[in-house]
């Protein structure tokens, strides 16, 4: 039978990096200073932080390439703004804008009363006076226009600054009919309840929108912050009794979004002093030698160094920075303590009286495989997930990828210098904190507290190394021994069962995309916006554009024909109001049957436009005509309902379909296309991200640790813990979408530092039953589990403080992630693995020797050979065992 060649990858990794660490602790100040000046250097690239930040919403969290994209080109192409004729559902982007909700709860928005207190903050704004350059203007002088005057509020220009008025008007929901012009009040008036006629019985809540010209931008943008300072100062003219009021921009939404980074930036003080504190009291002991609290410190610091190096070095190279980015230090810094233990833990199993250069290439000999695999599947996992559309996680996976590989390279030289010049304290016996010479024994006539303090370097004397944690004999003694028990494995296999169907069933509750609202901060003035608009005025939605992007024979009644039943397929979909439809071309045929003119002819058709549009001149706006041929032409449908993601993806998704299915090709288009086009991509792309990188991660797991029985347990892992954190994603209120994307992407590098390890022990294990394997995988990599875990929650716990989704999300996801990797570690996967016990010993026996010398192992010793396969394997699962076992107490 062949044999499996444990060490092709292991053993020259492992020789690789035994002579660095020799080459370390020969030279460990050069490691120390060379590190450091590239950090400096690396560093000043925080120079271009300015300049690099992209934190522009549609550019971060909309699909790149996105279709809806493609159609605004098209739309702004074809149909330009007409500034001097302004309609809001003509709009090719969200525009500049600023808009209030007044709300009475009770249903007497128009009530006098309400009124009077809507048409007094009307008056504030409209006459409020922005000052620029010496020159004062009011909204008048920046206002889209239609008609000679500003865009009004159909309500209130009724009610004629009079609010006595509404008792003698009859306003008609949805549609309002004047002898004059017809209204949409579908966006003004929310929360209404109607006669059977249609007439306005009571509404909750009004709103108004202010619409800039968006050609003078600093001149709107101006105004627009003085909008908001007139609702935020304390003492306004309001004085509002019987409404309520929220307040929006154009530019809030952005505003918003940057002022998001600066809230989190207090946070990331918190947790560095947290993993300061961890690592200290991790590596405390009652010997003022072997104490590493210094060496933890430094560690820390080493991984600090890593995000400035990291990030420096990218600004440099001009890589965008996204506020999602602002996410990496605190992972990076779990990441980075991570290895320092390994090493510290790798560093602690070496013969205390060996030399510092013997020592460190121990070290490095035996922390190889661990930190270097993690380290693999960490930044692959990452540089995967920059194959993405949304330039957010483009932008976070690249950064975090490039900083986790420069924390590898920090580790293993600037902190390796700190571990030489460490190892050099402690083979003169000095003191951690005083660097004088201590003595080994304690003296009789000195007191405990004496040899506490002053007494160290005691050692285990039977192997000549530092003496073992006490967590890793629990594990031993009690927890492995415990979860081998029948019983214990049957409650197991239950509570994986239920694990398994909670998590299945909450991947179908899951909701998509990304939820505007949550860009802000949570005491953010556009929350209440945003709820007061979800709440009132949720049942019309977009007024949807439908292109007729090509030349076409209209005069021919054919191609008429052709097109109206086009537009009656796209009104029989169920998000779309057929009698709210409004089509140039069908009005366009009234009028000309009542004119008695016939439109067959293309002269004809043509040179009767300009009498049509003189009496509908919005109409003018919707037909490209140049050199008697029509280009392009539009017309307007009205979406409703549109209350979720699901619905707003299916409502997209249908009338794409039904568009390009038409024998006339149309395109459907409006501004918040641009944000539904994430709906469509968001869980095809991560479920592909997720598959390539799963795939990944096992290929790496064979070329590492090649036991086709582990590399089976890491997919296996790798497809539990996912599951099972986009499940309970469901349950604890958190969207699928381009932010907890990012947080997938990690959960395929966790899960593999999870499982690879536990199980690469257990088909390592000597033992000769499988309890015995399980137990003893538990002995060795139990407590390293649990710290690898503690260490990294704390890298990310304060953010569940933030006072803002894309953070709490980031702390929610890593929660999940970093728990139901540990439980499959510490419970999950060691039970299961004694369910193979037979497929395990023959992997063990064809790493270990030939099928000869399985069958005499008893009376054959075994050869050179592998008996160094056999150490090479043992060693590294041993060592990798012994993460964080440096909180040893004497």
């Amino acid at each position: 039978m062949p044999k499996f060649h444990t060490d092709c990858i292991e053993k020259p990794v492992a020789s690789g990096l035994q002579k660095l660490g020799r080459l370390v602790g020969r030279h460990p100040w050069w490691f120390l200073a060379i590190p450091l000046v590239s950090a400096t250097v690396l560093g000043g690239g925080f120079a271009f932080l300015t300049e690099a930040q992209a934190n522009n919403i549609e550019e971060q969290f909309t699909p790149v390439g996105g279709p809806a994209k493609a159609d605004r080109a098209l739309v702004s192409r074809y149909f330009p703004i007409d500034e001097s004729s302004f309609t809001p559902q003509r709009l090719i982007t969200e525009g500049a804008y600023a808009a209030f909700i007044a709300v009475h709860p009770s249903g007497k928005i128009l009530s006098e009363e309400a009124l009077t207190e809507v048409l007094r903050i009307d008056g504030v704004i409209r006459n409020m006076t922005v000052s620029e350059s010496g020159q004062a203007f009011k909204y008048r002088d920046i206002c889209a226009q239609k008609n000679g005057e500003c865009a009004p509020n159909a309500v209130l220009k009724a009610l004629g600054n009079n609010a006595r008025a509404i008792g003698s008007i009859a306003f008609q929901f949805p549609l309002w009919v004047t002898a004059t012009e017809q209204t949409f009040l579908g966006t003004i008036l929310g929360g209404v309840e109607t006669s059977g006629s249609g007439i306005v019985q009571s509404a909750k809540a009004i709103r108004v929108f202010y619409f800039l010209k968006e050609s003078e931008v600093e001149t709107s943008e101006r105004w627009l912050r003085e909008f908001l300072k007139v609702f935020t100062e304390e003492k306004n003219d309001f004085q509002l009794q019987e409404t309520q009021v929220s307040y929006f921009t154009s530019v809030s939404r952005q505003e918003e979004l940057e002022s998001i980074s600066k809230n989190v930036i207090p946070l990331f003080s918190i947790t560095y002093f947290l993993s300061v504190s961890f690592s200290i009291i991790s590596c405390l002991r009652f010997d003022c030698v072997r104490n590493k609290a210094w060496v933890a410190a430094l560690g820390v610091l080493s991984a600090g160094i890593a995000v400035l190096s990291g990030f420096g070095l990218l600004l440099y190279c001009g890589m965008p920075f996204a506020m999602t980015v602002s996410n990496s230090p605190f992972l990076i810094l779990g990441i980075g303590i991570d290895d320092m233990f390994i090493m510290i833990a790798c560093w602690q199993q070496t013969k205390v009286h060996d030399s510092v250069e013997d020592r460190m290439a121990e070290t490095y000999r035996e922390a190889a495989v661990s930190i270097t695999i993690t380290t693999l599947t960490d930044v692959l996992a990452f540089f995967i997930g920059i194959n993405t559309p949304f330039r957010s996680v483009q932008s976070f996976c690249l950064y975090t990828g490039t900083t986790v590989l420069l924390c590898y390279v920090f580790n293993i030289t600037f902190f390796g210098s700190v571990l030489a010049l460490n190892g050099k304290r402690e083979a003169e016996n000095r003191h951690f904190l005083t660097c004088m010479k201590v003595p080994g024994n304690c003296p009789p006539d000195r007191s405990k507290a004496y040899s506490l303090c002053c007494v160290g370097g005691l050692y285990d004397m039977s192997s000549g190394t530092e003496t073992e944690h006490p967590m890793n004999l629990f594990f031993k003694k009690y927890y492995g021994p415990f979860l081998t028990k029948n019983w214990t494995k049957a409650f197991v296999v239950l509570l994986y069962a239920g694990y398994l169907a909670a998590s299945i069933y909450g991947c179908f509750q899951i909701k998509e995309g990304i939820d505007l609202r949550n860009l802000a901060l949570d005491h953010s003035y556009t929350v209440r916006y945003y709820d007061h608009a979800k709440t009132y005025f949720s049942e019309y939605g977009a007024n949807i554009m439908v292109i007729v992007p090509k030349k076409a024979d209209y005069w021919n009644s054919t191609v008429r024909k052709d097109i109206e039943s086009c537009i009656d397929k796209l009104n029989d979909l169920p998000y779309i109001e057929k009698q709210l439809s409004v089509s140039w071309l069908m009005l366009y045929k009234i009028f000309a049957q009542r004119s008695n003119i016939v439109l067959d002819d293309q002269s004809v058709f043509v040179n009767t436009l300009p009498a049509f549009f003189r009496l509908f001149p919005d109409f003018n706006q919707d037909v490209n005509l140049s050199g008697g041929v029509i280009d392009a032409s539009r017309f307007f449908i009205q979406a409703v309902n549109i209350s979720s993601a699901v619905a707003a993806k299916n409502m997209l998704s249908e009338l794409r379909e039904t568009a390009e299915s038409c024998v006339v090709p149309l395109v459907v288009y409006h501004p918040a296309f641009i944000y539904f086009d994430q709906y469509l991509v968001i869980v095809s792309n991560t479920i592909h991200n997720i598959a390539v990188a799963t795939a990944v991660m096992l290929v790496i797991s064979l070329l590492l640790i090649p036991n086709p029985l582990c590399a089976a347990w890491v997919t296996f892992a790798i497809a539990s813990v996912i599951v099972g954190v986009v499940g309970f994603m469901a349950f604890w209120n958190i969207n699928l979408d381009s932010i907890s994307m990012i947080n997938l992407v990690i959960c395929i590098g966790f899960s593999v530092d999870f499982s690879a390890h536990i199980s690469y022990a257990y088909v390592s294990s000597k033992k000769s039953s499988v309890n015995e394997k399980a137990t003893d995988a538990l002995y060795l990599l139990g407590y390293p589990i649990l710290q690898g875990a503690i260490s990294t929650i704390l890298g990310v716990v304060v953010l569940a403080a933030a006072e803002s989704y894309i953070f709490r999300t980031f702390f929610k996801i890593m929660f999940l992630v970093i728990g139901f990797g540990a439980v499959h570690g510490l419970i999950f996967i060691p039970v299961f693995l004694t369910f193979f016990g037979l497929c395990t010993k023959t992997n063990v026996g064809e790493n270990e020797g030939t099928p000869e010398s399985i069958k005499d192992t008893h009376s054959e010793a075994p050869s050179n050979l592998q008996l160094h396969r056999r150490s090479v394997m043992e060693s590294a699962s041993r060592k990798m065992s012994l993460l964080y076992s440096e909180s040893d107490s004497s």
